[in-house]
């Protein structure tokens, strides 16, 4: 059994890419399954998708606890406990991370803050993605042909034909499907292939019997009584590009501090606008709607 995990944000594609990887699995002759794990449906958010491969029935369900492999698309997510992408890895596992730092500094960034017995190997699928496809966040070609890679089972045909065959069903022109091909047969070709090694046999863990408790109207039925928490919740780690202002350019329009959907753009007393970097998203429609072209975008990718 081959067990891998996906960790991403919602739209990098990473339901997508857990497809494309079980798909090419099931044409090289294995049998797979795949799935996603995701709560509130919303750009940014953190999600995680499931793909196992075996040339047995597979009788395991649910959630993959115990991973030979990981791969990360937003190495933001190193440092979310909601994530945590570190959960069950072992000697034999493989932590990749798309990230355009070096194996050997990950390695030792990842050593000095999250310990982990697993192996860590790096790649930058955004830089890869951006080139070919011209969107940053659409990372599933890529991260899917990387997992094709590192599985270690599957050939560069089967990875084709699969990508087209998940990227068909979601509609995606034929321009844009090829680029995505384009982009998918590099990032499997760049990956270098590092074998895997199975978790140690891990005794199933007894559940408790849970008893319900009826809990009163208040805390039983859907209703918000407690006042607005988003501020406590920073969104800022969701970026990929950072807006930054150039203030010799602003004319001081105020039209990024309206047109800003999370209202993370202020205006001090001398009306400049200020970005609030700890609920900024990353959106860029400030950078956008600038007519001074003032507001400009930078790469952020890095977690420390």
């Amino acid at each position: 059994m081959i067990r891998v995990r996906f960790h991403g944000r919602g739209g990098h594609g990473m339901k997508t890419a857990s497809r494309i990887l079980g798909t090419a699995a099931f044409l090289e002759g294995f049998r797979v399954q795949d799935s996603p794990l995701y709560g509130a449906e919303r750009r940014g958010a953190p999600i995680t998708a499931f793909t196992r491969i075996n040339d047995h029935p597979i009788l395991e369900r649910g959630i993959i606890t115990i991973p030979d492999l990981v791969l990360v698309a937003d190495e933001t997510l190193l440092e979310d406990p909601l994530a945590n992408p570190f959960l069950g890895l072992h000697a034999g596992s493989l932590l990749f991370i798309n990230s355009p730092t070096s194996t050997q500094a990950m390695a030792e960034a990842v050593a000095a803050r999250h310990p982990t017995p697993a192996r860590i190997l790096t790649g930058d699928l955004t830089a890869l993605t951006l080139e070919k496809i011209g969107k940053a966040q659409a990372l599933s070609a890529t991260v899917g042909a990387a997992a094709c890679k590192l599985a270690g089972v599957i050939g560069m045909g089967a990875l084709e034909k699969a990508t087209r065959k998940e990227l068909e069903e979601l509609g995606l022109p034929s321009p844009l499907i090829d680029r995505n091909l384009e982009a998918a047969l590099l990032a499997f070709e760049q990956t270098p292939r590092v074998p895997l090694a199975s978790a140690p046999p891990q005794p199933a863990p007894l559940q408790g019997l849970v008893v319900p408790v009826y809990q009163p109207p208040a805390r039983g039925t859907p209703s918000v009584a407690a006042p607005g928490n988003i501020i406590l919740r920073k969104t800022g780690g969701w970026r990929i590009f950072r807006p930054v202002i150039e203030y010799d350019k602003c004319n001081q329009c105020w039209i990024c501090f309206v047109r800003c959907p999370e209202g993370a753009i202020s205006l001090d007393e001398k009306e400049d606008p200020h970005i609030d970097y700890d609920h900024c998203k990353g959106c860029l429609i400030c950078v956008e709607e600038c007519p001074t072209k003032a507001v400009v975008k930078e790469r952020e990718v890095h977690a420390w």
